[in-house]
């Protein structure tokens, strides 16, 4: 079970969760809401490190949002900052998927010198990945009509808990190579409830202008990015591409997952866990991990 913590900070008084022993690690993801159960993406980490599951603000019992702007990606990195810094933390790394992979790389452009590793996946370095037909996000793609119907039921504040359930069970068929894999991953202790109005924020605002790209090629960084090889969300080239941005980058393909592989291949992602501890170069059983300029 993870420990939580209420901490007091100079922006306010913000929600954590805490496992494992190890170098410190932060985890958190733009838009979720985490509690004692933990979350899958965080959870093979507190084998090796020293989790800090985050709750950002307005999720939990963290801080509210006295105005929208505050739920952007750079007053998100400040947020962590004074997370940090009330836990008398010189350095910490910072892990994310998804929207939570690209808060990593915003927050190493605006703090590379209170990161010791970034760790992404899922994730892209620019808005491009929702213009691309291989995304659900993307208007030419099947699925974009009904996502967006999901994503603007899931803001409504009043909605019934198994409504939600349904909807989440829906955008996540569309994210999985494997039903069967999706199915058991819902047997599992999790958690990550979306939160509307930074989901909305997101989509509406920060994702427009979204693009780090050229700032990711100031990083020194140790960078540690996956994707899997059929991400439906933000497709695979644009883990590729976070990859090549990055001077002091690994890459790690899933190759028998789409957006989680921690669920669908999750020996692999272990394995790629503990990639992290070290800069490794070899080939997992699920894919190649990588030099980030190799051929893919």
């Amino acid at each position: 079970m993870w420990i939580q913590r209420i901490i007091d900070t100079t922006r306010g008084t913000f929600e954590i969760f805490e496992k494992g022993q190890g170098e410190p690690l932060a985890v958190t993801h733009l838009y979720s809401e985490f509690d004692e159960r933990g979350n899958a993406f965080a959870n093979p980490f507190t084998e090796h490190y020293h989790v800090y599951l985050i709750n950002l603000r307005g999720a939990g019992k963290s801080e509210a949002a006295q105005s929208e702007e505050q739920y952007s990606m750079n007053e998100s990195v400040l947020d962590l900052e004074a997370i940090r810094e009330e836990l008398q933390l010189p350095k910490w790394g910072f892990g994310g998927h998804s929207t939570g992979g690209m808060l990593a790389l915003v927050y190493a452009v605006m703090r590379e010198e209170s990161l010791t590793k970034i760790i992404a996946g899922g994730a892209a370095a620019s808005v491009e990945y929702s213009a691309d037909s291989g995304s659900i996000y993307c208007r030419e793609n099947p699925n974009f009509e009904r996502i967006v119907e999901i994503m603007n039921r899931l803001d409504t504040p009043d909605i019934a808990l198994e409504e939600r359930r349904a909807l989440g069970r829906e955008w996540n068929l569309m994210s999985f190579h494997s039903e069967e894999k999706m199915e058991s991953a819902f047997q599992k202790p999790n958690s990550g409830k979306t939160v509307g109005d930074r989901l909305t924020y997101f989509r509406k605002v920060d994702c427009k202008t979204f693009d780090v790209r050229e700032d990711l090629k100031k990083i020194d960084l140790p960078a540690y990015i996956y994707a899997g090889k059929y991400d439906a969300q933000c497709p695979h080239k644009f883990g590729v591409e976070i990859a090549e941005c990055l001077p002091n980058a690994q890459f790690t393909s899933f190759l028998n997952s789409n957006h989680y592989p921690f669920f669908e291949e999750e020996e692999e992602f272990d394995a790629f866990v503990r990639s992290t501890l070290n800069s490794v170069e070899g080939v997992t059983t699920s894919g190649q991990l990588t030099g980030a300029k190799d051929e893919r």
